[in-house]
């Protein structure tokens, strides 16, 4: 299986950073789906960890207040490395342990209540403070301008290195188990091995598109359509699109940030759309019980619709940050972005694109 040669966008050389996830250039703060009821039977702890997995956390509360983890809701898992701000639910008989609470690496900023546990995926987003070091004045100007092309155009939405685990293999032995060469009874493991796979093979797929959408930028529509093998007019109707990733015929897009999924008819209107945020292409994350793009864009997805015994699902191929903020420290050589992402995007992913 190939290694995936991630491709960028923007097309500025890279900039030397230097970026280390910790709790002192790394936030993260999560911004909840709905408004708490302030009543029910679950009361709503907003807390700040350092050097602890959202896992770790969760142990953690469970041990102190005495009940079982499976009883405490999460919206989303943070980093080990990093500080971040988050919110769980506890059942609310455990209220008075909980007024004790003390640990190093776990601060309570405020609690509610709230009338049902809160589950995964119930969070509209992310805010990232993020500190990128040893930055020179060139380079700053370098990011700032490259910060100024994303805030306008959005980036890549690929799966960050966060889900192939610590030596970046998790998706091999994902495709193996469906292939019969590997046996994971830990249901768990088997299901984040096999997630991973699911991943690996969107970024190609994404990989791939952004090539062609390069291509297109750089030559002219007869070079491009002898090359691609695509109709010569198809070709020039996609170079006058004016958004960096190119969308095409069959593809399945979605309203932005949340909507139905849909089939294009008008190209011209939907990349339009598109460029105007209203609307994004979406990839496929193989599995059962998915929509597939049709017509050219499957020719593209095909090869990345592998049988996987899992759902299927369709992702944002591009998203767009924000609230962006940028400060340079000249005295420390210091460059301070922050900015907010939807749920289940990558902020590392966006300082790649940065800084290639």
């Amino acid at each position: 299986m190939e290694e995936i040669t991630k491709q960028f966008y923007l097309n500025h050389s890279k900039i030397d950073v230097h970026f280390k996830q910790s709790k002192d250039d790394f936030v993260v703060t999560e911004i909840p789906l709905y408004e708490f009821s302030g009543e029910g039977e679950h009361i709503v702890v907003k807390f700040r960890k350092k050097d602890l997995a959202t896992w770790d956390a969760l142990q953690i509360f469970s041990d102190f207040v005495g009940c079982k983890q499976r009883e405490i809701g999460y919206a989303g898992l943070k980093d080990k490395n990093a500080m971040t701000i988050q919110h769980i639910t506890i059942p609310r008989r455990c209220e008075e342990k909980l007024k004790t609470f003390k640990h190093n690496n776990i601060k309570i900023l405020e609690t509610s209540y709230h009338n049902n546990k809160l589950k995964i995926g119930h969070l509209k987003g992310n805010r990232f403070f993020i500190r990128l070091k040893r930055v020179n004045l060139v380079d700053s100007r370098k990011l700032e301008q490259s910060l100024g092309l994303i805030a306008k155009h959005g980036f890549a939405n690929y799966f960050g290195f966060q889900r192939f685990g610590i030596e970046g293999d998790n998706y091999k032995k994902g495709r193996d188990i469906i292939d019969g060469k590997l046996k994971e009874k830990r249901k768990n493991l088997r299901q984040m091995y096999i997630n991973s796979y699911q991943s690996y093979l969107f970024n190609a797929w994404l990989a791939k598109r952004i090539e062609i959408s390069k291509l297109i930028d750089a030559f002219e529509p007869k070079e491009i359509y002898e090359r691609l093998n695509l109709d010569l007019e198809l070709v020039k109707q996609m170079k006058k699109q004016e958004h960096p990733f190119k969308i095409i015929p069959g593809e399945l897009m979605s309203h932005y940030p949340y909507g139905k999924i849909f089939t294009i008819d008008e190209l011209e209107e939907e990349a339009q759309k598109f460029n105007l945020r209203d609307r994004v292409p979406t990839g496929l994350l193989a599995g059962k019980r998915v929509k597939n793009s049709v017509d050219i864009a499957y020719s593209y997805e095909q090869d990345f619709d592998k049988k996987i015994p899992e759902n299927g699902a369709r992702r944002f191929a591009w998203i767009f940050p924000d609230e962006i903020e940028s400060e340079y420290k000249e005295d420390k050589n210091w460059f301070e972005l922050s900015f907010t992402l939807p749920k289940g995007s990558y902020a590392t992913e966006l300082i790649s694109e940065l800084t290639h």
